[in-house]
């Protein structure tokens, strides 16, 4: 991806976190929302020029850090995106969270997939498919951790960040999601992502 297409990236995020943060519905749960995008982004920008990823990857994660901005803008259980699929679907519940969690497996296999081909000897096929499926997996349950050791902290401070509305499997549904959103990538835009990783690869440093 080119400058100018990062710095647009790069622009987009910084505008929707700004506006993410004027008036959020709970600062505690914002905060713990945006958390990975205030951290993620300046270590994408800087290594940007020694390890560079591909447009897809860079995509992938500006759109899962807008997934992540709106929540904690909104909370999960509040986005309207949520209440207007509830309503076209009929669904009993706001379904926004089950929306980021599926990509909270898609992106990060994105990710594994294109340090696991650039790092390591692995070659497409099955052994780097269920690997990329592990780790986007892990990444989920590790997820569902922090929740738990949120809400074990801070009691009733941290529902709006855990999301469940009620649901005592949401913590199951949401790393099903995840290993879902890891797979569909892998079969859907794995073939792509790797011609992306070979035209980089060949690109003059």
């Amino acid at each position: 991806m080119g400058k100018f297409g990062l710095w647009a990236l790069v622009l987009l995020v910084g505008a929707v976190l700004v506006w993410s943060g004027i008036g959020p519905y709970d600062r505690f749960t914002w905060v713990l929302e945006v958390a990975p995008v205030v951290l993620g982004l300046p270590i994408l920008w800087l290594t940007r020029r020694r390890f560079p990823l591909t447009p897809m990857a860079y995509l992938g994660l500006t759109f899962f850090a807008l997934i992540l901005m709106v929540g904690g803008h909104y909370t999960y259980a509040r986005t309207p995106l949520g209440y207007w699929m509830a309503e076209w679907f009929d669904f009993q519940r706001n379904h926004y969270d089950r929306l980021g969690h599926f990509f909270q497996g898609f992106v990060p296999a994105i990710l594994a997939r294109e340090l696991l081909v650039r790092n390591s000897p692995l070659e497409p096929g099955k052994w780097l498919f269920l690997l990329v499926a592990c780790v986007a997996l892990s990444i989920s349950a590790c997820y569902e951790f922090i929740e738990w050791w949120a809400s074990e902290l801070t009691g009733s401070a941290a529902m709006d960040f855990v999301g469940s509305q009620g649901d005592v499997w949401d913590a199951q549904w949401d790393m099903f999601l995840a290993l879902l959103g890891s797979i569909l990538f892998q079969l859907i835009l794995g073939k792509w992502h790797q011609r992306q990783i070979q035209a980089l690869a060949s690109r003059p440093r």
